[in-house]
């Protein structure tokens, strides 16, 4: 009831009009009234009918925002940059404009002409009464553009044409001050201008003028006062032997303190780190009388304290993470020992380089300290330094720096430089196991060789024969030499041992498993994927030169390169490779040395991977037998150890597909060629002989006088399966028998009998077990002395000769002693009286 009262009672007053609240104007229409329950209705808070998304819908559109919010970033980012940009190109077109600002000559303005122009311009016009509705519509349409007004119709021009181009020559001249010449110009300075709410303001301010003739005057006064301070006291003249001894003292000083400096580091590098800049100091060392002696003592022990001080490892620079992250005291202390080290390693390195390019460019410096002479000697250190540095850390920092500086050098005209770098690359090549530095010379060697047009020394690529990538050499590394560790099987474990014996033994095999991977110097996949890539590349460097550079000196070197390497050439360039071998040979114009080297690479190349290849190499075995004659027999008779090597590969390697008369032949023309050569030549040849003779059976029928089949032995004939060698015998040996090397006539002698393994004519085993080439290196006498050796025969002196007894013998001796001669014989008197008489 209470409730229905209140609702009657509030429509009551709602609806009254004088007798509840007076109104203050009439009733609103309905769409007013409705508008004003809006209102009201707005006034509440509203409720969110809006779901919240759900967690699958959020990471749905994350990834759409995060791109829309970048997208909108970069615009902004770039909208900016390109308002920055106007501005800037707008501040330098103002200043461009006040700097080249020059007034233009006035020019006749023909207003005359204007206002002709225009008069006809309004008489072209038509009048309104003339024009349709449509085209009136259109004047009025276009006349409530703005571009209307400002743009003429006719014009081609865009809208928005530049004000400046309008205006006029004359109104810009009258803009201009005017300045009196009576004043005598002053220069002025263009300052950065500033801009307002106007525009560009340009700044300028005049040069300030000094005063010459006080500056003039005041120069004199300083110039007399030094010359009559001179003239007080005059330099000392010194005699020659007073400045030797100023000299001496004066480099024992430095020497005294270049070692009291690199004791100190050698002693605490940790703390002493920063004594390394004063020692370096030293190398700008600027008394001429002992700059060159001082500098050398510098550079060299700077190499010594770098090489002992050095760590094991290679130091990489901090992120900013680390540098802003808190440590320990021992770890900054290490942080800043390195960093320190680093940067004067890497400041050494530059003056070393700056020394060599002066000395190359033929450069002084402006202080004039030391003579173009001494900066050769200079330069010599610093390659030396540099070629330590290159062999003893190849595993520190800018190592491929100091690389791309002795590789040039290699090709130096300076003899001394280039021999000096060959022989560092070669050692860094033998010491290298990985294969990584060795990766990166061969790289900058094979740059070098295409950079100059093949036009380099060819010690260049005879550094490559050094590299170890040989099948053989990864087994010779320690973990692969050394047996793998074999672990137990489960079933093994419970077999044979108790549960206790089974853990302890699970225990000691994880511990050898860690010892294994720790002892693990670098894996064998890596090693074998760096010892390809190099091969690539000197391949890749050989075969441009086979095919660009033919008659380059650096063929020779390219062909005992291959002779070496041809073995793990891919078998996909074989053919290839092969026919341009015999095209080199057949030319003519390759030396016999470089021939010899076309036939080993051939078949070094047909022994590996080549068996599988069906070529007959019959040329290549035709030019070794005609090439044999034509050997050196002199001292320079290193061609013969490549031929040994050739017969090696050729006839014993290949003794299936050789033969009978081949072999024949070979073993007739080898003992024929004995006879001409030195005795270290003869020896390598008759070992080669005599495994011939064990390896291929009937070759005894040369032992015999009896001829087997038709024909006479031509020895002239330069085809060996044509030459009827089977119808000869080996005379030679019995000259070789009387040949006054002991070996040699131990050689001659057991081939003469068939060269038994066993018996009194067996050769003794350090004759019978070595090869041929090793016996032609050690009998060699190259070191002028003879092996085996002479025995040597002590002369006597005259004065040890005992009187005439020791010439008569024992019997005579004795009678002559039981003689007795009373009086000494006179031969000058009894000359006198046969004289007389």
């Amino acid at each position: 009831m209470s409730r229905a009262r209140a609702a009657s009672a509030t429509r009551g007053r709602c609806g009254r009009g004088s007798a509840g609240r007076p109104r203050l104007g009439p009733k609103l229409p309905l769409p007013v009234a409705g508008i004003a329950r809006a209102g009201a209705a707005a006034m509440k808070p509203r409720k969110n009918t809006k779901r919240v998304p759900s967690f699958r819908k959020l990471l749905r559109t994350s990834q759409l925002k995060l791109d829309n919010k970048l997208k909108n970033k970069q615009y902004k980012q770039q909208s900016t940059a390109k308002k920055y940009r106007k501005e800037q190109k707008k501040l330098r077109q103002a200043v461009r404009d006040a700097v080249c600002r020059k007034p233009f000559p006035l020019e006749e303005y023909k207003k005359k002409h204007v206002a002709e122009k225009r008069e006809e311009e309004e008489d072209d016009a038509l009048p309104l009464d003339m024009m349709d509705e449509d085209d009136l519509k259109l004047m009025e349409d276009l006349a409530q553009k703005a571009s209307f007004l400002t743009r003429d119709i006719s014009s081609t021009e865009p809208v928005h044409i530049k004000k400046r181009k309008h205006e006029s020559v004359i109104e810009k001249y009258e803009k201009m001050p005017r300045r009196m010449k009576t004043e005598p110009e002053k220069e002025l300075i263009h300052l950065l201008p500033i801009k307002d709410k106007g525009g560009i303001i340009p700044q300028t301010m005049e040069k300030p003028v000094l005063n010459v003739e006080e500056d003039e005057e005041e120069e004199d006064a300083e110039e007399t006062e030094v010359a009559e301070d001179f003239s007080e006291e005059p330099l000392p003249v010194l005699t020659p032997e007073e400045m030797a001894a100023q000299r001496k003292r004066k480099l024992q000083e430095r020497k005294m303190h270049i070692a009291a400096l690199a004791s100190a580091i050698l002693s605490d590098p940790d703390n002493n780190i920063k004594k390394l800049k004063e020692l370096r100091a030293m190398l700008m060392e600027q008394d001429p009388n002992v700059a060159v002696i001082v500098r050398k003592l510098v550079m060299v022990s700077l190499m010594e304290i770098f090489k002992d001080i050095v760590p094991s490892y290679r130091i990489r620079p901090l992120t900013e993470a680390e540098k802003a992250a808190k440590v320990k005291k021992e770890t900054q202390k290490l942080r800043e020992f390195e960093e320190g080290l680093v940067s004067q390693y890497k400041f050494y390195l530059e003056n070393l380089e700056q020394t060599i390019k002066d000395w190359k460019q033929r450069k002084l410096k402006k202080s004039n300290v030391i003579s173009l002479k001494a900066y050769k000697g200079l330069a010599e250190i610093a390659v030396k330094c540099l070629c330590e540095l290159l062999v003893a850390l190849p595993h520190f920092n800018f190592h491929n720096n100091i690389i791309v500086l002795i590789v040039p050098l290699m090709n130096d005209t300076s003899k001394t430089i280039s021999e000096l770098c060959c022989e560092a690359v070669q050692k860094l090549f033998k010491q290298d196991k990985l294969g990584s530095a060795s990766l990166g010379v061969v790289k900058v060697i094979s740059g070098l060789v295409k950079g100059r047009s093949y036009n380099v020394r060819p010690e260049v690529l005879k550094v490559f024969l050094h590299l170890r990538i040989k099948e053989v050499e990864l087994k010779k590394d320690s973990e692969d030499i050394a047996p793998k560790k074999k672990f137990m099987t489960f079933k093994e474990k419970r077999k044979n041992l108790s549960r206790m014996q089974r853990k302890w033994k699970k225990a000691e095999e994880k511990l050898e498993r860690e010892l294994l991977e720790a002892e693990a110097s670098e894996s064998k996949e890596k090693k074998l994927k760096l010892h390809t890539e190099t091969l690539n590349v000197v391949f890749l460097t050989y075969f441009r030169i086979l095919k660009k550079a033919q008659k380059s000196p650096l063929l020779p070197a390219v062909l005992e390169g291959l002779a070496k390497f041809a073995h793990l050439i891919n078998v996909e360039f074989f053919d290839d490779l092969l026919i341009v071998l015999h095209s080199l040979i057949a030319s003519g114009d390759l030396s016999y040395r470089d021939s010899l080297h076309c036939v080993l690479s051939a078949f070094h190349i047909l022994s590996g991977q080549g068996d599988v290849l069906n070529i007959d190499p019959m040329k290549f075995y035709t030019h070794l037998y005609k090439t044999l004659f034509s050997l050196h027999a002199g001292t320079t008779n290193d061609d013969i150890k490549i031929v040994l090597q050739c017969l090696d590969v050729m006839l014993a390697k290949r003794r299936k597909q050789v033969s009978q008369q081949r072999a024949l032949a070979f073993l007739k023309r080898l003992s024929t060629l004995a006879l001409h050569v030195l005795p270290n030549c003869s020896v390598g040849i008759l070992a080669t002989n005599r495994v011939l003779m064990q390896t291929f059976p009937k070759m005894d029928l040369l032992l015999d006088n009896e001829s087997q089949g038709s024909g006479v032995y031509l020895p002239e004939l330069d085809e060996p399966e044509h030459c009827n060698a089977q119808n000869t015998a080996l005379w030679e040996l019995h000259l070789l028998q009387r040949h006054y090397h002991p070996t040699v006539q131990k050689f001659a002698a057991h081939l003469a009998v068939g060269a038994p393994d066993e018996g009194s004519r067996a050769l003794p085993l350090d004759l019978s077990r070595r090869p041929a080439t090793e016996l032609f290196e050690a009998y060699s006498i190259k070191g002028m002395n003879f092996n085996p050796p002479v025995p040597s025969v002590t002369p006597r002196r005259k004065d040890t000769f005992s009187k005439k007894e020791s010439f008569l013998s024992e019997e005579l001796q004795q009678r002559i002693s039981k003689t007795v001669i009373h009086e000494n014989l006179d031969f000058a008197k009894h000359l006198k009286e046969s004289s007389l008489s």
